[in-house]
């Protein structure tokens, strides 16, 4: 996929995701980032430098095509992923034993590639990615074939990696895990970048959402409303008013609505991507509109 202007800033230290539907051009924006593939223009700069094979021992990468030397011990393979970044083999020998142990895995270390589950072999891979202790990691679809036990585990390193100071890029086109994990996105869509900032920004190009119940099924509280509020499953739901909730609620008890419940809720990520790249990426995806959910 070609991409055209991509133009994307990652701060040190941050968890930063890139969406898009397969297809979109993540993985390419990603392989010219990282020196594998060259742009036909433009710049770039990873880690200071504008030559990115000169800093790829800082960098742990794991590719969207997964590779592992099927009769290798987990262990050793570790430690080869090490050793190809420049980390003695010695010392990657005691790292990955360490790595194992840590993530409870030691029993793993001298059980053959080929004997390993795909999601155990995942994790041998992604303890390969960290063990020369990078300073960037930048991870291509990582949790793609992963089982929810697995994924959760794989969180779970990435936010222990970002606590200890580590820049972390990946792509997904599963948004949740974008929403748990990252403070800043980029979502890119037939190979441009149609956004790129902090979730809460991306979040708030949409208006809250109130969700209104009430013991009146009619009267002149039905004027404080929006034309567009829609009555689903017994409540009103409605983008609240650019005044604010205090107008509405006290429209609502002057005009004896008789309020069982009010809520508000903020748009979730998942809402945020749909109105910025679209409801074709959305679906591309596997996404459809709330309001498609709920009928």
């Amino acid at each position: 996929m070609a991409v055209d202007g991509v133009s994307l800033s990652v701060p040190e230290g941050s968890i930063t995701g890139i969406l898009g539907p397969n297809g979109a051009g993540k993985t390419t924006t990603i392989r010219m980032l990282l020196g594998i593939i060259d742009p036909t223009s433009g710049t770039r700069s990873l880690l200071g430098h504008d030559r990115p094979l000169e800093v790829a021992r800082a960098v742990g990468y794991l590719p969207e095509e997964r590779g592992l030397y099927p009769s290798m011990p987990a262990a050793e393979a570790i430690a080869f992923m090490g050793a190809l970044r420049g980390l003695p083999i010695r010392e990657g020998r005691r790292r990955a034993l360490q790595l194992l142990q840590d993530a409870g895995h030691e029993d793993w270390a001298k059980k053959p590639i080929r004997t390993l589950s795909k999601g155990m072999a995942q994790t041998v891979q992604l303890l390969g990615t960290i063990i020369h202790e990078p300073k960037l990691i930048v991870l291509d679809e990582p949790f793609a074939g992963l089982d929810a036990l697995n994924q959760q585990k794989l969180e779970q390193l990435i936010r222990d990696q970002s606590a200890a100071g580590v820049t972390v890029i990946f792509s997904t086109h599963v948004i949740a895990h974008a929403e748990r994990l990252c403070e800043r996105i980029a979502i890119i869509a037939e190979g441009r970048a149609v956004f790129e900032g902090d979730v809460d920004e991306a979040r708030g190009k949409l208006r809250p959402i109130v969700h209104l119940r009430t013991r009146s099924e009619s009267g002149p509280w039905q004027s404080a409303l929006p034309q567009s509020a829609k009555k689903v499953g017994g409540e009103w739901r409605f983008e609240l008013p650019a005044s604010g909730p205090e107008p509405l609620l006290k429209a609502l008890i002057d005009g004896g609505a008789g309020i069982e419940t009010l809520s508000i809720e903020r748009p979730g990520l998942h809402d945020a991507f749909i109105a910025i790249a679209g409801e074709a990426a959305a679906r591309e995806m596997g996404h459809v509109p709330a309001s498609e959910e709920v009928a």
